[in-house]
C-alpha cells in the first residue's frame, strides 16, 4: 500500500466518521432539552438512521457490486445528504424532524458498508493494513467533538441545532472527496446472480449466523450508551458545553485500540477472543454508568467503548471480508449493516426508549436500574460467542 493510497483511504474514513460523530453523541440533548420530546420520540429520531440501515445497504451493495463504480455512489450520497441535514437543523417539531432525518437515513446507511467495500478493495493484506485506516474514523470523532465543544464555549451552547449544521458541512466535504477516491468498479457481471442472495446464502453457514446473531443482539445494548450518554452525564454534573468533549474519550480509546491495540490482540488470539474481549469491555463500561459515582470514573470508562468498539465492530468487518466470496463482499459487508446498524441498533433505539420512560421518576431517569438492563444481555452474548463461536 503507496502512503498516497493510505492518506485517499485514510481522508475518507475520517470525513465517513466526522460526519455521524458530529451529531450522533450529542443530538439527545437538544430533544429531550430545547425541544422537550419524550424518550420514545428520541428513540424514533435516533431510529431512523437504523431503519435506513435496513432498508438501503442490501440495495446499494447491489447496485456496487453489479452496476455502479463504488466512489461515484458515494459522492451522490453525501451531497443529497448534506442538504438533508442542513434541512434538518432548521426543524424543531418531531413530525418535521422525524422526516427529514429518515431521508438523510435512506442516503447514508449504504455508506457505511461502502467505505468498508471500497477500503478492502485495495488492501493487499486487510487483517494487517485495515485498522491503520479505520483510526481515523476514531480521530474524527474525537476532533469534532472538541471542535464543536470550542464552538459552544465560544458562543454558547444555544438551541443545540449546531451539531447538525456542523454534520451538514462535513458531508458536502465528504462528497467532493469521493470524486478524489480510487476508482473500484463494480467486481461482478450485471448479468450474475443477484449479490444480496448470495451473500444470504451465507447464512447456512452456522458460525456465520452465530456471529450475526450476537451482533444483532450486542447492537441492541449500544443504544442505552448512544441514546443515554449525554443526558446521563449532564444529570451527573457534567455542563452541557462540555458534554462532546467528555465523550470524545471513547473515540480517543479507539483511536488507541486501532492504531496499536486491536491488530496486535486480533493476530495474538484470534476473531473469536478478540471480539468476546469487546463484548466484556462493554459490560465493564454499562457497570460503571450504573454506579453513577464518582464522576470521574463514569467518563474514564466511556474509553472502554472505544476499545469495544475496536474489538468487536472493526474486527467484525474484518472477519466479514475474510469468510465473504470476492464477488459479493459489498453485499455481504451490507448484510453486516443491516443485522448490526440496521435490526440491532433500530430495535435497540425502542427498547432503551421504553425502559428509559419506564424507568422515570418525577421528570429524572432513575440511571441505575436503566444501566443494569444492557449488564444483563451484553454478559450474556460474551459468554455465548466465547463458548460457541469458532472464527
Amino acid at each position: 500500500m503507496t502512503w498516497l493510497l493510505y492518506a485517499r483511504l485514510s481522508l475518507m474514513m475520517f470525513l465517513q466518521f466526522a460526519i455521524w460523530g458530529a451529531w450522533s453523541p450529542v443530538l439527545a440533548a437538544r430533544l429531550f432539552g430545547p425541544l422537550k420530546m419524550s424518550g420514545k420520540q428520541v428513540g424514533w429520531i435516533y431510529g431512523t438512521i437504523y431503519l435506513g440501515c435496513i432498508v438501503s445497504p442490501l440495495i446499494a451493495g447491489q447496485l456496487a457490486d453489479r452496476w455502479i463504480a463504488t466512489q461515484w455512489f458515494l459522492a451522490a450520497a453525501h451531497l443529497l445528504g448534506g442538504i438533508l441535514l442542513l434541512v434538518a437543523a432548521r426543524r424543531a417539531t418531531f413530525p418535521a424532524l422525524f422526516a427529514a432525518m429518515g431521508l438523510y437515513a435512506l442516503l447514508f446507511a449504504p455508506t457505511l458498508s461502502l467505505v468498508q467495500s471500497l477500503k478492502f478493495a485495495h488492501l493487499t493484506d486487510p487483517a494487517t493494513q485495515a485498522m491503520g485506516i479505520d483510526v481515523w474514523g476514531g480521530i474524527a470523532w474525537v476532533l469534532v467533538g472538541w471542535l464543536l465543544a470550542g464552538w459552544r464555549r465560544a458562543k454558547g451552547s444555544g438551541d443545540g441545532s449546531d451539531c447538525l449544521v456542523l454534520a451538514g458541512v462535513l458531508s458536502l466535504l465528504m462528497a467532493a472527496n469521493c470524486l478524489t477516491l480510487p476508482h473500484t468498479p463494480p467486481p461482478g457481471s450485471p448479468d450474475e446472480v443477484l449479490p444480496f442472495v448470495k451473500a444470504l446464502g451465507m447464512l447456512k453457514d452456522p458460525n456465520f449466523l452465530l456471529f450475526l446473531i450476537i451482533a444483532f443482539v450486542a447492537a441492541t445494548q449500544l443504544q442505552f450508551y448512544f441514546l443515554g450518554t449525554a443526558k446521563f452525564l449532564e444529570d451527573i454534573g457534567v455542563e452541557n458545553r462540555n458534554v462532546p468533549a467528555a465523550m470524545s474519550v471513547a473515540q480517543a480509546a479507539q483511536v488507541v485500540a486501532l492504531a496499536w491495540v486491536a491488530t496486535a490482540v486480533l493476530q495474538r488470539i484470534g476473531f473469536r477472543w478478540t471480539m468476546a474481549a469487546g463484548l466484556s469491555l462493554w459490560l465493564l463500561m454499562y457497570l460503571a454508568y450504573a454506579a453513577t459515582r464518582p464522576r470521574w470514573l463514569v467518563v474514564a470508562s466511556m474509553g472502554l467503548h472505544g476499545f469495544a468498539y475496536a474489538f468487536f465492530i472493526n474486527v467484525g468487518f474484518i472477519f466479514v471480508n475474510a469468510a465473504a466470496p470476492a464477488d459479493i463482499r459489498s453485499s455481504a459487508q451490507a448484510l453486516f449493516t443491516v443485522v448490526l446498524f440496521g435490526f440491532g441498533l433500530f430495535l435497540g433505539t425502542q427498547f432503551t426508549g421504553v425502559v428509559m420512560d419506564r424507568l422515570k421518576e418525577d421528570g429524572r431517569f432513575r440511571w441505575r436500574p436503566i444501566f443494569l438492563v444492557p449488564c444483563v444481555l451484553t454478559l450474556a452474548c460474551a459468554v455465548v460467542l466465547a463458548a460457541l463461536f469458532r472464527g
